[in-house]
């Protein structure tokens, strides 16, 4: 299993359009899919789409969200190191993952949706029958792929992403630049929450793995796993 490999796209956007507020990738989104495939020995792939340094949303590294695991790689050079150093999209293309993984964060809801190289890349792997996964905010990076038969491959698919009442529990209503709930139903997709809002809910629809918010990255990292080991 060792030769098994994940790309990780995170975003490079680090404001909020109105320039008041930071905000880039939600850290614990990316680190517990890190952790997990690291412990199986997987091949790893950050990119962004610019290439480059990845912002950190303050929000996620207030001691109230920041778990041990997160808190133990922000603390590792290596890893900030990494994180400063990611390829850009452009550079990976052409390459074959095992799993596609869209972190969230604010951040992507500006510079994934309608990145073409990024719908492509989502496209080609999901077509192929490779692991496409997509957490929280990161989950607006599917809006709009289009398959080979020109529909939004979100059609029609059980999926979740951040709710608009958990927008309204963040205080970002008035400054995200569009409704992720509302956009993912717009385009058809079966769209599901979990009962509680800010708590764990992954939902799977054969190899297109997606997780609500934040609380759902350690059960994300773990269905994700699940899923490569299966195949």
């Amino acid at each position: 299993m060792d030769n098994l490999k994940i790309l990780a796209i995170v975003t490079g956007t680090s404001m909020y359009a109105n320039g008041n507020l930071k905000t880039g990738l939600w850290l614990s989104e990316l680190t517990h899919i890190y952790h997990n495939a690291k412990e199986q020995g997987y091949e790893f792939i950050i990119a962004s789409p610019k290439g480059g340094n990845t912002p950190i949303d303050p929000e996620s590294l207030k001691p109230i969200v920041l778990d041990k695991l997160s808190k133990d790689y922000w603390n590792d050079s290596k890893f900030r190191e990494m994180m400063q150093h990611t390829k850009s999209l452009d550079e990976i293309s052409e390459s074959m993952f095992d799993c596609v993984y869209l972190a969230g964060g604010h951040g992507t809801m500006y510079d994934f949706p309608n990145n073409i190289t990024l719908q492509e890349i989502v496209k080609v792997h999901f077509e192929n029958n490779k692991v496409v996964a997509a957490i929280c905010h990161g989950v607006g990076g599917l809006l709009n792929v289009r398959l080979s038969n020109g529909e939004f491959l979100i059609k029609h698919k059980k999926i979740t992403g951040f709710t608009w009442c958990e927008e309204s529990i963040a205080k970002r209503k008035k400054e995200v630049p569009f409704n992720l709930e509302a956009a993912l139903k717009e385009r058809g997709a079966n769209y599901q929450k979990a009962l509680i809002p800010m708590t764990s809910k992954v939902v799977s629809d054969g190899s297109l793995i997606t997780g609500e918010n934040p609380f759902s990255s350690k059960e994300m990292a773990k269905v994700v796993i699940q899923q490569l080991n299966i195949k």
